[in-house]
């Protein structure tokens, strides 16, 4: 691989997800959830940290394509819908990103692994960094493109490269379309070969190669009940590998060029402080590289600035002016603004304190 930064290819809903459940009840004042918001922060804060990326994009999932749909009817169907408190963050989350200066690339009959697959595989110059925790991707791993998991016990993400795979699955990722299509995948509720597990699948694979040299020479594989089970079985393993197998080839016509697609630009820190304020993830406002003072005073200005009751143009959104003993708070609909004091005093040191706390910073 060569010495240049990596392209950084994010699966959104991946990590979003992952954020989402790992952080228990986060919310601001108000009420709104900010659970997701506050881990996707971290995880977007922590790869300019380690990578200062330059290029990339954030993936999104756009429906189930079609075309395994057509192959099996039942493809996800397991999946429970999204968490209520986590579509209120969704849009917030997408923002987010774009603060950060990724873009979001999303596109019809195909799924955030298929569109990150083809990235990877519309050049072989370039080098890939795949943040994500799903083992189908491993399908991808090659000299020039390897996987970001982000670290279980926090603060940072391992690298899943050639050796990684082969240590983990006992597959090379050339043969991991073969393995997943043998033991299925049940958080995309794909039937695998009856009692052919992790195990039983590497060293199938070990010995005769790949599946299609096994149905061409079915003698390959020595123990004969495995034999009989796999060619029994051929019908739903053919599917399987349709299934798994990532569509690679690039829709230029719907999301344009893969080099503009990827064209990642720096991150806006100022806009991150106020989005950070406004949403009260303060411990992630001290890791920011910015004025904190200069964007506080530039938010009260902006505050104060605003009508204090409904006037005709306003009535549909309904702005309210409250006071409390430390701020000005505007409510509008489910969601407010605030700011805090440009001096803050002993008493609103030690509420920061408190909510840094539950923010569950350790996570990374």
């Amino acid at each position: 691989m060569k010495n240049e930064k990596p392209a950084i290819l994010i699966d959104a809903y991946s990590q979003i997800f992952r954020v989402f459940y790992a952080i228990g009840n986060l919310s601001r004042r108000d009420g709104f959830p900010t659970n997701a918001l506050f881990g996707f922060a971290r995880m977007l804060l922590q790869l300019e940290k380690e990578f200062s990326p330059s290029g990339g994009a954030m993936f999104f999932d756009c429906g189930k394509p079609e075309f395994r749909l057509e192959l099996s009817k039942d493809y996800k169907s397991n999946r429970p819908p999204m968490p209520e408190n986590l579509k209120k963050q969704m849009p917030l989350l997408r923002e987010l990103a774009e603060l950060f200066g990724w873009q979001i690339c999303q596109c019809s009959n195909y799924e955030a692994d298929d569109l990150i697959g083809a990235a990877v595989k519309s050049s072989a110059e370039k080098s890939f960094a795949v943040l994500s925790s799903d083992k189908d991707l491993s399908q991808l791993i090659d000299d020039h493109a390897f996987m970001l998991i982000p670290a279980r016990s926090g603060g940072g993400f391992e690298k899943r490269g050639l050796e990684e795979v082969v240590s983990k699955f006992g597959v090379e990722p050339k043969q991991i379309i073969d393995y997943l299509s043998l033991i299925g995948d049940s958080s995309d509720a794909i039937e695998g070969v009856p009692k052919i597990g992790p195990k039983t699948a590497a060293a199938i694979l070990s010995e005769c190669g790949s599946l299609d040299k096994f149905f061409a020479d079915p003698e390959l594989l020595q123990n004969a009940k495995q034999r009989e089970k796999l060619l029994e079985s051929s019908e739903l393993i053919r599917r399987n590998q349709k299934l798994v197998a990532l569509r690679t080839d690039w829709p230029e016509a719907e999301v344009g060029k893969v080099e503009t697609a990827l064209e990642k630009k720096p991150p806006q820190w100022e806009k991150i402080a106020r989005f950070a304020m406004e949403y009260e993830l303060k411990s992630i406002l001290k890791d920011l590289p910015v004025d904190i003072d200069k964007v506080t005073a530039e938010m009260t200005e902006k505050v104060t600035e605003k009508p204090a009751v409904c006037t005709e143009k306003t009535e549909e959104k309904k702005v309210t002016e409250k006071m409390t003993d430390k701020k000005i708070v505007y409510v509008d609909g489910d969601l407010f603004e605030w700011a805090a004091e440009k001096n803050r005093t002993a008493a609103a040191a030690e509420e920061e304190n408190s909510d840094s706390a539950s923010e569950q910073s350790t996570l990374f």
